[in-house]
């Protein structure tokens, strides 16, 4: 069976990364579907002036967070892992509390208790104590907190190269990689 990945997008700053992750997926034939948030829509529009409907040019499928009833709601579903990319901090919030009250949470939530891989790419600065506990209960719970810190070691020419090293490095980390320009150390 070929795997599938779900990637999430909510209404955090940071559509770009979303975005640069699914044309990498695309590009080297990674099958996957996304569950957007209503915030998640409104950022994506205003980001990139794109429409939440263009992403399924890319996806297999687009699923809203009303749509409670779709595969990612169930535990029976053949997903490897489940990105959310940006994850805002309501949404990481509703995980850490185990809210399923969306298609999002729903599947955030059963990813974590099929110990699936759920990780989460948080954008939010300054980050206060109650962003920090749900980061930590998240984590005792099996998730991941991959936070969208781009490195700058590679001397980036422009945003493009910032947001695509960054996921390179997140493609890395799903063993997913494929890109000689991964990092190799300092020459």
């Amino acid at each position: 069976m070929e795997k599938k990945y779900l990637i999430g997008i909510t209404g955090a700053s940071g559509a770009i990364y979303a975005l640069a992750l699914i044309e990498e997926f695309k590009k080297i034939g990674i099958p996957f579907e996304i569950i957007i948030t209503e915030a998640g829509k409104i950022v994506l529009e205003q980001e990139l002036e794109m429409s939440w409907e263009d992403l399924s040019n890319y996806a297999e499928k687009v699923y809203e967070e009303r749509e409670i009833w779709a595969p990612p709601a169930s535990g029976s579903a053949p997903y490897e892992a489940l990105i959310i990319i940006p994850c805002s901090m309501g949404t990481l919030a509703g995980i850490a509390t185990g809210q399923a009250r969306n298609l999002l949470l729903r599947a955030a939530d059963v990813m974590l208790k099929e110990r699936k891989p759920l990780i989460l790419v948080v954008r939010e600065t300054p980050l206060n104590l109650i962003h920090l506990q749900n980061m930590l209960t998240v984590t005792q719970a099996g998730g991941i907190i991959f936070p969208a810190m781009p490195g700058f070691y590679h001397k980036p020419k422009n945003l493009e190269e910032l947001v695509n090293s960054f996921v390179i490095r997140l493609m890395q980390f799903l063993n997913l990689s494929t890109n000689p320009n991964a990092w190799k150390g300092l020459s």
